[in-house]
């Protein structure tokens, strides 16, 4: 069976014209055209996307906050001294970078079945049997749809169903739970945005409630599945939905969910915030959960927060699981109460797309230095506009941004450290072809639709095979051509050949000319100095930052004392730290390989026993204020203990050591040197020696002997008030006033 080709784009806008022709000559054919099918062809869809109406605009952030942009910065310090790129590689004729195939990863399963499989094997019994399933329509009307989403669909251009939504949207309006997964770019928002809409036309009107929960890891992820829905259902007005995460007002946010929408967006932090702490806010009548890259919502990161909202959910609901790597783990799935789920694979075989063109760099030892002149080479010649740069932290990202500017190319950056505005400018500017580059760590990498990106460039390797398979899928979406070229050091090549032989791809070796990669490393050392300066800004802008919201924060305790103390006390499910805990123990899991499976569950125990310590410390907050310190004084008692007990255990380990360490001859110089040193002590009068009779000894004196029986009368008196001493316990609560 060939390979499956998406006729019409699903997710994605659909450009009917030619690359030659322009807009005018598309407006011309629809003046001209009497037919309406014409009209319609002829007409250019609209994007589903909106980005820029979900938060304020960012000149208004940075006059709000007193600070300027990253742009702004970047163009002063151009001012003050400007860069003159050299302009000879430009005139010469032969390109900066050759291509070579690179043969060897080839992959073990190319002549394998590419045909989409069901769950109905006898191996896993927890997936139930999909008989009768198909992935094939060949249009929207096959799959009972009601008029309002059938219009909605051709005004996006969506003519035939993909494979994913051709099997998933019956099964999903009969109830069932799904667990789909199909390559980026499928159209998997549809396939479960559509039967939810269905759905919920035949709800009752009469009894508004929370009836579909959306979860997605990211923010832009949520932003973008809400805005969809919005289109798809924007000929059925009663319908409402609204978006929840982390950046946004709590405020707005809560007068939102008090108007019970019947479609909730969010990511899954912020969410289990608003259940905790908001008022009138529940679950009990959900009907759909959906988890949209439900294995990342699965992982260490998320597992905690994740079960904790199946738990407030209502059990009678349908659940519905997709992702392009979906998971296989059964425990992990059976965690979310599925209902004998239907498992649903578009592309068992096949995970990259089919135009996708794969490359590498190979960044040798000695030139991981000119790693950064290695990409601004590639940037400035191969790849000159809608490129996807991928970073693997935030201060690499934000680096290459500034190089970018300095070095006069158009781009912007995505990535945590960024507030939602900031965020959210970063993608309305990439998608509307106002900047060339978007220069992202993985906040990115995930679900995010941007409509004609051409190349992924990672500049730092992924991890692992998921994080590669959810990168590239930023391009060649739908059918369209693009690239992918990675950057692999000497410590990634075996990575590289995992992720190839995975992938089941011909590679291709890109190499960069050297002159170029050395005009840029003298540019870049130019610019040190500038970099330098505005980072430093950057800084010093943040440190004020910060002084004027503590003396905001200060000023409005003062006025408005009474009524902050009258509200009710907000309580966090996790805790920063806790976050930044988790990720970290995530990270060290999956680096450690597949066989990380007992660490990634000691991590889940560890995760849980903080949760029960927190919950303890919240139960002593509300004590009595002398049962609370009694309680402080106590802990503080047996962490001495500990300290002691530790010590000693250390210095005995230290003794047994030093005696399994030691030869005979050193043995008895240390017990002669001992001997000595009682004999001394007995003759200063700090021991008192008792005296053996011996009739060879002369008889002493009644004197001395009434002497010799006092002072050992007076000794043993003196070791039993020691003893005594020693054995009364010590006053088992101290105030802390005194």
């Amino acid at each position: 069976m060939g390979k499956f080709v998406f006729e019409p784009p699903s997710d994605e806008e659909i450009d009917h014209s030619t690359d030659g022709e322009s807009e005018e000559e598309a407006e011309e054919e629809v003046e001209v055209s009497d037919d309406e099918e014409v009209v319609r062809k002829s007409k250019k869809a609209q994007s589903p996307w909106d980005f820029s109406s979900y938060t304020e605009s960012i000149a208004d952030e940075h006059a709000r906050r007193s600070t300027t942009s990253i742009d702004y910065k970047i163009s002063k310090a151009l001012e003050r001294r400007p860069i003159a790129a050299a302009e000879e590689a430009d005139s010469e004729e032969r390109s900066d970078s050759e291509i070579e195939i690179q043969d060897g990863y080839r992959s073990e399963e190319e002549e394998g079945e590419d045909a989409p499989t069901t769950s109905g094997n006898a191996k896993n019994a927890f997936f139930s049997s999909a008989d009768g399933v198909t992935f094939k329509a060949n249009s929207f009307l096959e799959l009972h749809l009601s008029r309002p989403l059938l219009l909605a669909c051709e005004e996006l251009g969506y003519v035939k169903p993909t494979p994913i939504q051709a099997a998933c949207i019956p099964l999903a309006l009969s109830g069932r739970d799904i667990c789909g997964s199909a390559i980026t770019g499928s159209g998997k928002t549809a396939a479960f945005a559509l039967p939810t809409l269905e759905r919920l036309l035949f709800r009752p009107k009469n009894r508004p409630a929370v009836r579909v929960l959306i979860l997605t890891p990211t923010r832009e992820l949520a932003v973008q599945i809400d805005s969809m829905i919005k289109t798809l259902a924007k000929h059925v007005p009663s319908i409402r939905s609204c978006v929840i995460v982390g950046g946004v007002s709590t405020k707005v946010q809560e007068a939102a969910l008090r108007t019970l929408p019947d479609i909730v967006v969010a990511t899954p932090g912020r969410m289990i915030d608003h259940l905790r702490n908001s008022m009138s806010v529940h679950l009990d009548e959900l009907a759909v959960l959906i988890l949209d890259e439900a294995d990342r919502l699965l992982e260490l990161g998320f597992s905690a927060e994740i079960n904790e909202l199946v738990k407030l959910c209502s059990k009678r609901r349908q659940t519905m699981l997709f992702s392009a790597t979906m998971t296989e783990k059964v425990d992990e799935l059976a965690n979310l109460s599925l209902n004998k789920p239907v498992r649903l694979s578009a592309d068992p075989t096949t995970k990259r797309p089919a135009a996708l063109t794969e490359e590498v760099i190979r960044i040798r030892r000695m030139r991981e230095g000119n790693q950064e002149a290695v990409l601004l080479s590639i940037c400035s010649k191969s790849f000159t506009s809608r490129v996807i740069v991928f970073s693997g932290t935030k201060k690499a990202a934000h680096r290459l941004k500034i190089l970018f500017g300095l070095a006069g190319f158009k781009a912007a950056e995505l990535h945590g450290d960024l507030t939602q505005a900031q965020r959210m400018d970063a993608l309305e500017l990439f998608r509307k072809q106002q900047v060339d580059f978007l220069i992202a760590t993985d906040v990115a990498a995930r679900g995010l639709d941007i409509i004609g990106v051409r190349t992924v460039i990672n500049f730092a390797c992924p991890r692992d095979i998921t994080s590669y398979v959810h990168r590239v899928g930023r391009t060649a979406r739908a059918g369209k051509d693009g690239y992918a070229v990675t950057f692999v050091t000497d410590e990634d090549r075996s990575l590289l050949n995992a992720i190839v032989k995975r992938v089941g791809s011909r590679v291709r070796n890109r190499t960069v000319a050297e002159h170029s990669i050395q005009k840029w490393s003298e540019i870049i050392e130019q610019v040190e100095d500038q970099v330098s300066s505005i980072l430093r800004e950057e800084k010093e802008e943040m440190a004020l930052r910060k002084a004027e919201m503590e003396v905001t924060k200060a000023e409005n305790m003062i006025a408005h004392r009474d009524e902050i103390y009258s509200r009710p006390k907000r309580t966090w499910f996790v805790t920063e730290k806790e976050k930044k805990l988790a990720a970290k123990e995530s990270k060290d899991a999956s680096d450690k390989g597949k066989g990380s499976g007992r660490s990634t569950i000691s991590a889940e125990q560890a995760e849980e026993l903080k949760m029960k310590e927190k919950r303890k410390r919240e139960h002593e907050k509300n004590l009595p204020r002398k049962k609370r310190r009694k309680l402080e004084a106590a802990r503080e008692m047996l962490e001495e203990e500990d300290d002691v007990k530790g010590g000693e255990k250390k210095d005995k380990e230290k003794k047994d050591k030093e005696k399994n360490g030691i030869s005979l001859v050193d043995v008895a110089y240390r017990r002669a040197k001992a001997v000595k040193a009682a004999s001394k002590a007995v003759q200063a009068g700090k021991i008192v020696k008792k005296h053996v009779k011996n009739p060879k000894q002369p008889t002493q004196s009644r004197t001395d002997e009434m002497q010799e029986l006092f002072q050992d009368d007076m000794s043993e008196k003196k070791q039993k008030r020691a003893l005594k001493g020693g054995l009364k316990k010590k006053s088992s609560f101290k105030s802390k006033s005194r």
